[in-house]
């Protein structure tokens, strides 16, 4: 069976690709970066979220030579001015601190009126299956809400216990994972590649 590749260890993101892909009826062994020989990843330097998800998408298909998906994903606050954005995993100077940056992100809206605290979760996600630049598509899905003044819930990760989505007044946490599967950013990014996984299958 046609294998893919995403290149992440975050077993939550792998997961909503699992459920995409069997909602979908595309049929892929998935894999993950703990399930493949290590190699060096590069450092996620790039300036905008399209950068990063191909540099990660390319480099797991050279090291691996299985299809790689790859996904760049964070919060842009509108009051930030759209912050913050690639830092979003770092947001604290921790990668990876969940609690951290979302109570900084927290402190620095503090004095932010409700008309003021809009954002939107964006993902960026990267298909890379050949060495050639037709080889490889890029696609991007939105969630608009706004930043709750207290985390609530403890589904998710990330920045969801402050994520109030839009028609919502319960927290991105407070979705249930197939709640949250209808309207999320990277559901709506990982919709977009259907037609080319399902190719791949």
């Amino acid at each position: 069976m046609p294998r893919l590749l995403m290149a992440t260890r975050n077993r939550k993101k792998l997961a909503e690709l699992r459920r995409v892909l069997d909602s979908s009826g595309v049929d892929l062994v998935l894999l993950s970066l703990d399930d493949v020989p290590e190699y060096p990843e590069a450092p996620e330097t790039g300036a905008g979220f399209e950068d990063n998800a191909l540099a990660k998408a390319r480099d797991g298909f050279a090291a691996t030579g299985i299809p790689c998906l790859a996904d760049d994903s964070g919060l842009a606050v509108d009051a930030l001015n759209g912050m913050p954005g690639v830092l979003s995993a770092r947001w604290s100077g921790t990668h990876g601190d969940d609690v951290g940056n979302y109570r900084l992100l927290l402190a620095q809206l503090c004095d932010v009126p409700e008309q003021r605290r809009g954002a939107g979760f964006v993902s960026v996600c990267a298909l890379v299956w050949g060495p050639g630049p037709d080889d490889q598509r890029t696609v991007r899905g939105q969630w608009r809400g706004s930043i709750a003044r207290e985390p609530r819930g403890q589904g998710g990760f990330g920045y969801d216990p402050v994520f109030l989505p839009e028609g919502d007044d319960r927290s991105a946490a407070e979705l249930s994972p197939a709640e949250k599967d209808a309207v999320s950013h990277r559901s709506r990014a990982l919709e977009l590649l259907v037609p080319a996984l399902r190719t791949l299958a």
